[in-house]
């Protein structure tokens, strides 16, 4: 049987800078890539704070959820890995790995190689185990989370939207 070729595309990841925040804006300015993330567009000022506690977490940990480009240099989104963020639900106190990408993103393998890229890169730091939340419903983030090898592994309800969430675990 021939073997099919590999066709990931490559990505470039690097830790967001200032005029990343805006970049996250106007990509993430959708209500179907904010269809699991509240349902719709956040301020800029969201992205603002977001992009400074990425840089905190890249000091402070060595990653965080980096700005994602293409082959073009441009930004199609952020992956990466930071600690759970929330103290009273969920998987408290491991590291969450994550995307999040541009609609014209969707569909061509930038989400798996950004993800693969992040494990590697946590791999490195000796992160031993990763997890990623994911809205029960989000069936393109559910298929990455499989792709990545991870193993579907708790449910919980998220207290705001009162939805399901998948966690999935890896052990790297």
């Amino acid at each position: 049987m021939p073997r099919v070729p590999d066709t990931t595309p490559s990505v470039h990841l690097r830790v967001p800078t200032d005029e990343d925040a805006l970049a996250w804006y106007r990509v993430f300015d959708d209500p179907e890539v904010m269809e699991f993330h509240g349902g719709r567009s956040a301020e800029y000022s969201v992205y603002e704070e977001l992009t400074a506690r990425q840089r905190r977490h890249d000091a402070e940990l060595g990653h965080c959820l980096w700005t994602v480009l293409d082959d073009a240099g441009q930004v199609i989104g952020f992956t990466g890995a930071q600690p759970w963020p929330h103290a009273s639900f969920g998987p408290v106190g491991e590291i969450e790995i994550g995307w999040r990408l541009g609609r014209p993103a969707w569909g061509h393998g930038y989400a798996t190689a950004a993800g693969r890229a992040t494990l590697e890169r946590v791999k490195e730091l000796g992160v031993r185990e990763v997890v990623a939340m994911i809205n029960a419903r989000n069936a393109r983030s559910v298929a990455v989370a499989v792709r990545l090898g991870m193993r579907q592994a708790e449910t919980y309800t998220t207290p705001v939207s009162e939805q399901e969430a998948y966690c999935f675990r890896l052990e790297l």
